[in-house]
C-alpha cells in the first residue's frame, strides 16, 4: 500500500495561487453602507475566512448612488411583478437596480469568484426569505433585486447569506464548497485531458461519496462514457452535477460511510490495537460524541505513517485549510 515516493506530484488544480475572490455585501465587511449609515461586520467572515480569501465588496444601494444614511426600501408585489420601492417617498428604484446589477455582474465576472456571500433580509441583497408587501401585507417569500439575476446568472457559484453561515453544517458546507469549485474551474481552465478529468473525479471520490452517492455515481458513469462525449457537452454536465452533489449536505452516515471505507485501506496495516482504536473513534463519532475531526486526525496520522498513496490523493481528508477548524464543529 506504500508509494514508491515519500509524496506524490501534486495535480496543478490543487496548487493554483491565484487568489480565491469571494464576492461579498460590503457591509458585513464592516463597511458603513447600512440604510442606517451603519454597518453588519461579521467576525469570521473578516477576521477568521479572510485570510484565506481575497473579498469582492458589493453594495447595489450605494453604488447605485441612494448614499448613506438613506430612506429604507422593500420589495412590493404588484401582481406578477415585484418592484423595489422606498415606502416614505414612493420612489420606485426597480429599473434602475435592474440596469446595475447587469452591469455589475458582468464585471463580477471578470473577477472568477468562488463564492458569495449575502446580506440576509436585505432588499437588494437577501437570498430567501425576504419580506415582499403586497396591500400592506408582509410575507417572507421574496429574494433581492440584485440577488436573484446574481442566482441566475452564477448557478454553479457558491452563495450563502451570512445568516445562515452561524450554522457549523452550513458553513462547512459553503467553504467547502467554495475551495471545490475553485478547484473545478482551476482544473477546467487549463489544457485538459479525459485522463485528467478521471484522475480530478478518483481524487473527490471519497468527498463525493459522502454528500450524494447518487450523483457521485452519475458523475462516474459520464467520466467512464468521457471519450464518447463532446469535450464542452463533458465538461458542461460534470461541473452541474458536481457541484450538484456537493450541494447536498454531507449527514453523519455519509460521513461514517466514508471513514469506514478508508479505514479498510488500512486492512493488513494496523495492529489489532491500532484497528480498535480507529474503530472506536469512527463509532464515537457516529454516535455523536466527538467531532468529525477527531477520526479524521487519527486517519490523517495514518495515511502520514504508512504511506497511503491512495488515500494521500483524497481531498476529502483536506477539503479547506484546517486553521478555519470547521470540522471542530460537525
Amino acid at each position: 500500500m506504500k508509494s514508491g515516493a515519500a509524496s506524490a506530484q501534486r495535480p496543478p488544480w490543487s496548487t493554483d495561487e491565484a487568489p480565491i475572490r469571494i464576492g461579498v455585501s460590503a457591509c458585513l465587511l464592516g463597511e458603513n453602507v447600512r440604510y442606517d449609515g451603519g454597518h453588519k461586520r461579521d467576525a469570521f467572515l473578516v477576521d477568521v475566512f479572510g485570510r484565506f480569501v481575497e473579498w469582492v465588496p458589493v453594495c447595489p444601494e450605494m453604488e447605485l448612488g441612494l448614499g448613506a444614511p438613506r430612506p429604507t426600501m422593500r420589495l412590493e408585489r404588484r401582481g406578477d411583478e415585484i418592484r423595489l420601492v422606498t415606502p416614505s417617498t414612493r420612489a420606485d428604484h426597480t429599473g434602475a437596480m435592474r440596469r446595475y446589477a447587469e452591469r455589475r455582474l458582468k464585471r463580477l465576472a471578470a473577477d472568477e469568484l468562488s463564492g458569495y456571500v449575502l446580506k440576509k433580509d436585505s432588499p437588494s441583497c437577501g437570498m430567501e426569505r425576504v419580506k415582499e408587501y403586497e396591500h400592506g401585507t408582509a410575507t417572507r417569500s421574496g429574494r433581492g433585486l440584485f440577488a436573484a439575476p446574481l442566482l441566475q446568472r452564477f448557478p454553479l457559484l457558491p452563495v450563502e447569506e451570512e445568516g445562515r453561515l452561524n450554522d457549523a453544517a452550513l458553513r462547512e458546507n459553503f467553504i467547502e464548497r467554495v475551495f471545490a469549485y475553485r478547484r473545478l474551474r482551476s482544473f477546467f481552465a487549463r489544457r485538459w485531458t479525459v485522463g485528467g478529468l478521471v484522475a480530478f473525479h478518483t481524487a473527490h471520490k471519497l468527498q463525493l461519496l459522502s454528500h450524494s452517492p447518487a450523483l457521485y455515481s452519475q458523475l462516474g458513469r459520464l467520466v467512464a462514457g468521457a471519450k464518447t462525449t463532446p469535450r464542452e457537452e463533458l465538461r458542461r454536465r460534470y461541473e452541474n452535477a458536481f457541484m450538484a452533489a456537493l450541494g447536498v449536505l454531507a449527514t453523519r452516515r455519509r460521513q461514517v460511510d466514508a471513514l469506514q471505507h478508508i479505514a479498510g485501506y488500512f486492512r493488513g496495516e494496523l495492529d489489532p490495537p491500532a484497528r480498535r482504536e480507529l474503530e472506536s473513534l469512527i463509532d464515537d463519532y457516529r454516535r455523536g460524541l466527538v467531532p468529525l475531526v477527531v477520526p479524521l486526525t487519527l486517519i490523517l496520522h495514518h495515511v502520514r505513517r504508512l504511506d497511503v498513496e491512495y488515500l494521500r490523493g483524497q481531498v476529502y481528508l483536506e477539503p479547506h485549510p484546517r486553521e478555519l477548524m470547521l470540522r471542530n464543529h460537525v
